[in-house]
């Protein structure tokens, strides 16, 4: 049930991140894939900075979110 969850969160995730990174975005399934990706990024980001945002699913989806923002951003340098 874990991975359904993370999955779940992820694709939510890299929806949001594609709508805060107007043209930023690869497209609604790669940004899916990227939020997925990107909560782990996220959780290895706010560990190192020595933060929490806490448990649940705004917690999750906080995390979530920043680590695909931060993986659309450095794939968009790649992009251009």
């Amino acid at each position: 049930m874990g991975i359904l969850y993370a999955i779940i969160v992820g694709a939510v995730a890299g929806w949001l991140a594609g709508n805060i990174m107007k043209g930023g975005g690869f497209g609604l399934l790669i940004n899916i894939l990227l939020g997925i990706v990107g909560g782990a990024v996220g959780s290895w980001l706010f560990g190192a900075l020595g933060m929490s945002t806490g448990d649940g699913v705004v917690g999750s989806l906080i995390t979530g979110v920043v680590g695909a923002v931060v993986i659309l951003f450095v794939a968009g340098l790649f992009k251009k």
